[in-house]
């Protein structure tokens, strides 16, 4: 064994003995002057049902379920459907539709300049502030995370490495998981390794070099995995090619869970150096997924029905880990929570003050309240889901009640087929967690109240819908850059894939 391979292994076995044996003992709640470091990681489409702790039968997540097992656990919260959606509500702590947030790509993924980020808020009270893999809210330089509150930024363009679509949204030409060219504070860097692998080490890299300053930092570390291609190390999806059976998409799964693997042991390498620097005692660490799960339904989803891309639970539950040592307890919380409450929750741990504009922007409730003490009384409350993506340049009022729904505590009311007019179905969840039994026949009043606050709702957000008519760049700003720094330029084919035109003409073309 060449001593490489060998320090690794030791690395990794050391993160998993402290992991598995660390005692965290929650001590006084968090006072006002205590300012945590804060690493935020956000996975890109793992579901709730992604790890062994949650029940799954084949994907081995011991690091995960170490975190899992030293935090505070919401276990009834909930993202949007798709990606660039709820990384807006995180960020901002208000519905996405409300940052002009309606698709993740064809300029509706940008996050209005009108937005404070939390970013932002927490960079003004005083934290360095870093962003190491997917960002997702827009790739002009507007609405790159340079400007909405960033020091630090190793990113990707676009949705996803190599992805290009008409306007603005894209990344590097031919970006893959393996040696991708990655932009470094506004210069491409060519790279060498597995996309995840260099998120996370650049990150720690970056925390090395703060955690001497005296500065709280605020990391966020979105790594685009296990989103598709569903492209793994050659060693982690082997680990499960022989037990996803050997149907038509079980190289996917393989692959998709091999990329979990990774996390689950970068995860694990992140908290033992933490540990090892002696910043595990005064850094909060939160876990989440972006909305659920993509290739690991096939397999398994926690009872749940349906996953990404609907709002069904199995399309909005996540995992929502909280471990801030001798703050917080590990604890369950039942409590309906969101993504919305993210931003309110980190700014008032951080001490941060929000002026009035950016209170008024907040929908969220903090969180800190059920962390300090999970049985803390906590209002009934109702959130609202839409998948969005009706096409580019259509009224959307003719989607307004197509895959939407609205969640409360007992209930959930679901259209999925509608359009101008509603197809409800409603759920009792304190008898079918599965959303098998549609009870709307038996329960018109419940329909009709719930009904009304969406309407409500949906008037409500139809005036911030501000991207949908957006055109925008001839080129993908990150292409762009790309040609800029290195040489070269686009191919008839890239220029026909980036033209925003084409999609102008397509939407003439179904309103005519």
């Amino acid at each position: 064994m060449s001593l490489a391979r060998f320090i690794v292994l030791f690395q990794r076995a050391c993160a998993l003995l402290f992991l598995a044996g660390s005692a965290l003992f929650a001590a006084a709640p968090a006072a006002a002057t205590t300012r945590p470091n804060i690493i935020f990681i956000l996975t890109d489409d793992q579901g709730y049902g992604d790890l062994s702790a949650h029940g799954n039968p084949i994907l081995k997540t011991p690091h995960l379920d170490a975190l899992r097992a030293q935090s505070v656990r919401f276990n009834d919260f909930h993202v949007s459907p798709t990606c660039a959606p709820t990384r807006s509500a995180l960020y901002t702590g208000r519905h996405e539709f409300k940052n002009g947030i309606t698709h993740t790509i064809l300029e509706r993924e940008r996050l209005t300049l009108d937005a404070t980020t939390l970013a932002q808020v927490l960079k003004k009270a005083g934290y360095a502030t870093g962003i190491f893999g997917k960002w997702h809210l827009g790739d002009e330089p507007a609405y790159q995370p340079p400007a909405r509150g960033y020091d630090e930024t190793y990113i990707h363009g676009g949705g996803g490495l190599g992805q290009s679509y008409p306007g603005s949204c894209g990344d590097v030409p031919g970006n893959t998981y393996f040696n991708p060219t990655l932009l470094h504070n506004g210069t491409f860097k060519k790279t060498e390794g597995f996309c995840t692998d260099l998120f996370f080490a650049q990150a720690t890299r970056w925390i090395e070099s703060r955690k001497d300053s005296g500065q709280p930092f605020f990391v966020t570390l979105t790594p685009n995995a296990p989103h598709s291609p569903y492209t793994a190390r050659p060693a982690d999806a082997a680990l499960y090619r022989d037990k996803v059976g050997d149907g038509p998409d079980a190289a996917a799964v393989a692959n998709f869970y091999g990329m979990l693997h990774n996390i689950d042991e970068n995860v694990g390498l992140l908290l033992a150096q933490l540990e090892a620097w002696g910043l595990s005692r005064n850094t909060l660490v939160i876990f989440m997924n972006d909305n659920g799960t993509a290739a690991g339904a096939k397999i398994f989803n926690a009872g749940m029905r349906a996953q990404k891309g609907t709002p069904w639970l199995g399309g909005t539950r996540a995992i929502s880990f909280w471990r801030w040592p001798e703050h917080f307890a590990p604890a369950d919380v039942e409590a309906l929570t969101a993504h919305i409450d993210f931003f309110p929750t980190l700014a008032e741990i951080a001490g941060a003050k929000l002026d009035e504009r950016t209170r008024a922007q907040v929908e969220g409730r903090s969180l800190l309240p059920l962390l300090q003490n999970p049985k803390t009384p906590w209002d009934d409350r109702t959130l609202f889901t839409h998948v969005g993506r009706w096409p580019k340049f259509s009224d959307p009022g003719l989607a307004k009640f197509k895959n939407c729904s609205v969640r409360e505590p007992r209930w959930h009311l679901v259209s999925i087929e509608g359009g101008s007019a509603p197809a409800w179905q409603l759920f009792d969840l304190s008898t079918d967690r599965g959303e098998l039994r549609n009870i709307a026949a038996q329960h018109p009043e419940v329909v009709q109240r719930l009904a009304r606050r969406y309407d409500a709702w949906w008037d409500s957000v139809k005036p911030q819908l501000v991207n949908e008519n957006a055109v925008g760049p001839r080129l993908n700003p990150f292409a762009e850059l790309y040609w800029k720094q290195f040489g070269g330029g686009p191919t008839p084919a890239q220029l026909h894939t980036m033209d925003p035109h084409r999609k102008m003409e397509e939407g003439r073309a179904k309103k005519s």
